[in-house]
């Protein structure tokens, strides 16, 4: 085994949270290393060529207004994403629904008489009274409708935000989302694909650190209760990183795989193995050379039985498309999503609500990927609600991204909000005395 040149910290994993994680670490002064096992930036949020196409892997839409664009602005990256107007749509029967000046009250007001019922229910969570964080999403809204549509559309929406049903994410999560959280007010599209922001922060590192792309990390040393080193498969050798702080973006499973469950507290390794709930969806992309739909950002569906939303993603970024095509990406939740299922089955399901929804779909489409995410690839590492800490019982381990997010977050800025808080806790400790 060969010694390496030294860091101050070591990043596992280049997926949303590693790359902010990252990127702030060594703006704040310390010398940075991001290692990922693939040969590509973004884990489950990155973008791969099909045909021309810039195909996203998992996550699209990144968020305006919030801790995720905060982030490049302090470590001064670029983040050119551009905003669909409107952003967000509903398609009902057919039709495009846009509830941008009425939002809700203008959505459930034309659909259910209970909408003032519903409506106040929001507003209260507003003001911090929730629902206890056992009830479903599906059992609170029982309460106040038996709305078929109603309830299609909050199940899709759990489904979007947060790849699970409405019976398996909690009503306090939803709630926390929508009223305390950035529930996708305004967000938009890269022109590079997803891709293109994690080779932005990339480069931020890269200023203070370096970047180090198929070179799997084979374990992480710990000593005393605390972590030492980081070694790292590299070009066919393996180097010893000493750090006294790593950032592990690869789950909390993971971790502890890459660590050994011996240096872990108990009641840490038993959260391990009850609390995470890892949510799965299927993702198409496919492209048409007649538009599909005219709405330029994100529709949510109303009754279907396993498609949520899609994204109109040349609407507002042509080029990740070749000339004379129109791109698109749709996402479908298995039922049920945090446990297993019939993948074959559930795909069949989901690509029948595409044809029903857009009627000659098969004829009219060219589908470029259809991946099922899931396991130890999920569209989240822990669903809403289900989080671990960031913390991991060791000292100088920490833990970022969509496993540790903050309660009701969801998306890259959830992930973004782990990365923050983890090195803003490592910059306090190490400027006390």
């Amino acid at each position: 085994m060969q010694a390496a040149t030294s860091f101050d910290a070591v990043v596992i994993g280049a997926g949303a949270g590693g790359c902010c994680a990252a990127a702030r670490l060594a703006h704040a002064g310390l010398r940075t290393l991001l290692v990922e096992a693939r040969d590509v930036l973004g884990g489950r949020a990155s973008t791969e060529i099909i045909d021309g196409h810039k195909v996203n892997v998992g996550a699209i839409a990144l968020e305006f207004d919030g801790v995720f664009e905060e982030t490049f602005r302090t470590v001064g990256a670029d983040l050119p994403i551009r905003m669909p107007k409107p952003a967000n749509a509903f398609y009902l029967d057919r039709k495009v629904v846009d509830v941008g000046k009425g939002g809700w009250g203008l959505l459930l007001g034309g659909l259910t008489k209970q909408a003032a019922r519903i409506l106040d229910q929001f507003a209260q969570a507003r003001t911090g009274s929730l629902p206890d964080g056992r009830l479903s999403t599906k059992d609170w809204l029982s309460g106040y409708t038996k709305n078929e549509t109603v309830h299609a559309i909050f199940r899709n929406l759990c489904a979007a935000i947060f790849a699970c049903n409405a019976d398996e994410l909690p009503a306090r999560a939803f709630l926390t989302y929508f009223t305390a959280k950035g529930a996708f007010k305004k967000f938009g599209f890269h022109p590079d694909g997803t891709i293109g922001a994690w080779k932005a922060l990339a480069g931020a590192v890269e200023r203070n650190g370096e970047v180090w792309l198929d070179a799997p990390v084979e374990r992480i040393e710990v000593a005393d209760g605390a972590a030492r080193a980081v070694v790292i498969r590299r070009d066919g050798e393996s180097l010893r990183i000493p750090a006294s702080i790593v950032i592990s973006n690869a789950g909390p499973k993971a971790t502890v795989a890459l660590a050994g469950e011996a240096a872990f507290p108990a009641d840490y390794l038993r959260r391990v193995r009850e609390d995470l709930k890892p949510a799965a969806n299927i993702v198409f992309n496919f492209a048409s050379r007649e538009p599909l739909i005219a709405a330029p950002g994100i529709v949510t569906f109303g009754k279907t039985r396993r498609l949520c939303n899609l994204a109109n993603l040349t609407a507002t970024c042509p080029e990740i498309a070749p000339s004379g095509w129109h791109q698109y990406v749709a996402y479908a939740v298995p039922v049920p999503a945090l446990g297993d299922f019939d993948a074959e089955a559930e795909t069949a399901l989901a690509h029948q609500d595409l044809r029903d929804q857009f009627p000659g779909f098969d004829d009219k489409v060219k589908m470029l990927s259809v991946r099922v995410m899931r396991d130890d690839w999920p569209a989240q590492r822990s669903c809403a609600g289900y989080d671990l800490p960031r913390e991991t019982g060791i000292e100088g381990l920490w833990c970022v991204g969509d496993a540790v997010k903050d309660y009701g977050n969801g998306g890259t800025q959830a992930c973004a909000e782990t990365a923050k808080l983890v090195v803003d806790a490592i910059v306090a400790r190490r400027g006390q005395p």
